[in-house]
């Protein structure tokens, strides 16, 4: 069987720069950054109504006359769209401590004290300035969140110049930072907590610990267990549905149904059956390479852990969809 990589004009010109811009890490700070100055610029323009009252338009989601969520789109957005930057935030984060620079208790330590600190330390400086204010004293919650989506965009913007143990580190405390910002306002100004919407999306999280457990390696199962059964009840509960995006993320296995010793001699064996066949006369494969061909991919999905496969599929979808919708949502100051 003869093998030839052909490149149209098409392939050349328009395809090949396309895959060359998306997988540049620069390229997803610098639309990021873009998004955030047309923001910004319309909402100092003469459209500055229309631009900001676009966000409030309500989508809804219901059966018949009976309507489960009803947002306005700019609060799908900051619950629901950004919640897929924090799963795969929390894909990296898993996998650095699984097998990265944040493994063992030693590695981890360090962005936990800090993101913890990150939260204490504003809410103190708060009580020194606010102390004697009955009524501003409420707020000393407010200055623990940090807002990591931006920060972690302009730590990306600077590509290669900025080491991956600093974008690391700022991930995982900027999500323990989060988290526990999260759960304080959930906790304190939030009015109302759904206790049976949180204990539903906790049990299908322990659900999702226990199929990882077992050998469940569809990302399919995980990703329609994860919406509705633990995102939506987050989101349904009052706290914020980003945490659940970063539990889901660490219930997703990181390990392979297959060893690389095992996938190597099956590969090996599958080439050589495939180098065997004749090919027809045309452009087409027979059934039998075909069917070898499907093995092949089989094995190599097999071979890849689920985390790692759902970390590279989404990151453009990230950095060039959530990232820049969630800035021109937010950033029209």
């Amino acid at each position: 069987m003869q093998h030839q990589l052909q490149q149209t004009t098409v392939d050349k010109y328009i395809i090949n720069p396309l895959k060359s811009f998306i997988s540049n890490s620069v390229m997803g700070g610098v639309v990021l950054l873009g998004a955030a100055i047309i923001a910004m610029i319309l909402a100092n323009s003469p459209w500055s109504e229309s631009f900001l009252g676009f966000w409030k338009n309500r989508i809804s989601i219901g059966f018949n006359d009976t309507v489960f969520l009803d947002y306005d789109l700019h609060h799908w957005i900051n619950d629901g769209l950004i919640s897929i930057f924090f799963f795969v935030l929390g894909l990296e984060l898993k996998r650095e401590m699984v097998d990265g620079q944040l493994s063992g208790f030693r590695n981890a330590v360090l962005p936990i004290i800090v993101g913890i600190s990150g939260m204490i330390f504003p809410a103190l400086i708060f009580f020194l300035f606010n102390g004697s204010d009955t009524q501003a004293i409420n707020g000393w919650g407010i200055p623990m969140a940090c807002d990591i989506a931006f920060v972690l965009g302009i730590l990306y913007l600077l590509g290669d110049r900025v080491p991956v143990s600093v974008k690391i580190f700022f991930t995982a405390f900027g999500i323990v930072d989060d988290i526990g910002a999260v759960l304080v306002i959930a906790l304190v100004y939030t009015n109302e907590i759904s206790i049976w919407s949180l204990g539903l999306g906790l049990l299908f999280f322990i659900l999702l610990i226990l199929a990882n457990k077992i050998g469940v390696r569809s990302t399919l199962f995980y990703g329609i267990v994860g919406i509705i059964g633990v995102w939506i009840p987050f989101l349904l509960s009052g706290v914020h549905a980003t945490i659940a995006a970063v539990l889901v993320a660490f219930t997703i296995p990181a390990t392979t149904k297959i060893s690389e010793k095992g996938f190597l001699s099956k590969i090996k064996s599958y080439s050589g059956e495939l180098d065997k066949t004749e090919s027809l006369s045309g452009v087409t494969l027979t059934k039998g390479q075909l069917n070898i061909i499907k093995k092949m991919k089989s094995m190599t999905k097999h071979a890849t852990p689920p985390l790692q496969r759902l970390e590279h599929s989404l990151h453009p979808v990230v950095s060039f969809i959530v990232m820049p919708i969630f800035a021109l949502a937010n950033a029209g100051v």
